[in-house]
């Protein structure tokens, strides 16, 4: 038995590849399935185990991803929700970071292998606090309402995707005013903790040549 779990252990990711597990577009190992088809999203989500790249249906490879990465910035820097991050963990398909239209998910891991196709690498990696306690204030919320990032968009902050129902989305309302305050209190220890072990829920990132 301990042979056989040592062998499982050290199986490599490229044994998983295959068409149902296609290269990632950052690191090339195979990726997995994540979060089952969400209505919000319109495709299921895979992701990268080995760089933490998330992709919302299908990718066209690195060049589709890096054009995404820059669109979160330019070429020479990028802030994007971090899918690594603790939010992001805590939330799961509630992770306030999947919003309608997003395709990529990415991770600092995983931007650092895109821009290094281009002969750059990550120069300086900084938490962004207010866009992080909002996401993960958002991510509490959306645990609790029937729509997704409803506060968020109502703030002005993003793409929400509101309940079906009227009577759905007047809950989701007064949830999203009555629990605004025990959400940010919860939110804002769990954020720090996050940030503590560079698990925060934003960050931005600054590429130089190498």
């Amino acid at each position: 038995m301990d042979d056989l779990t040592t062998r499982a252990r050290t199986v490599p990711l490229e044994a998983g590849a295959g068409p149902d597990n296609p290269p990632c577009p950052a690191c090339s190992e195979p990726l997995f399935g994540w979060l089952a088809e969400v209505d919000r999203l319109g495709a299921p989500v895979r992701r990268c185990e080995s760089c933490g790249l998330g992709i919302v249906g299908e990718s066209a490879g690195t060049e589709e991803a890096l054009a995404a990465l820059a669109q979160s910035g330019d070429q020479e820097r990028a802030r994007f929700a971090n899918r690594a991050g603790l939010a992001c963990s805590l939330g799961g398909a509630g992770w306030a970071g999947l919003e309608p239209g997003v395709h990529y998910l990415f991770t600092v891991e995983a931007a650092r292998r895109l821009v290094a196709r281009r002969d750059q690498v990550v120069h300086r990696r900084r938490w962004v606090p207010g866009p992080s306690f909002a996401l993960t204030w958002q991510t509490l919320l959306n645990s609790v309402t029937f729509g997704h990032n409803v506060a968020l968009a109502a703030l002005g902050h993003g793409r929400a995707a509101p309940a079906e129902e009227r009577w759905q989305r007047r809950i989701d309302g007064l949830a999203s005013i009555v629990l605004a305050i025990p959400a940010a209190i919860v939110a804002v220890p769990l954020e720090l903790l996050g940030a503590l072990f560079r698990g925060g829920g934003v960050v931005d990132l600054r590429f130089e040549l190498l």
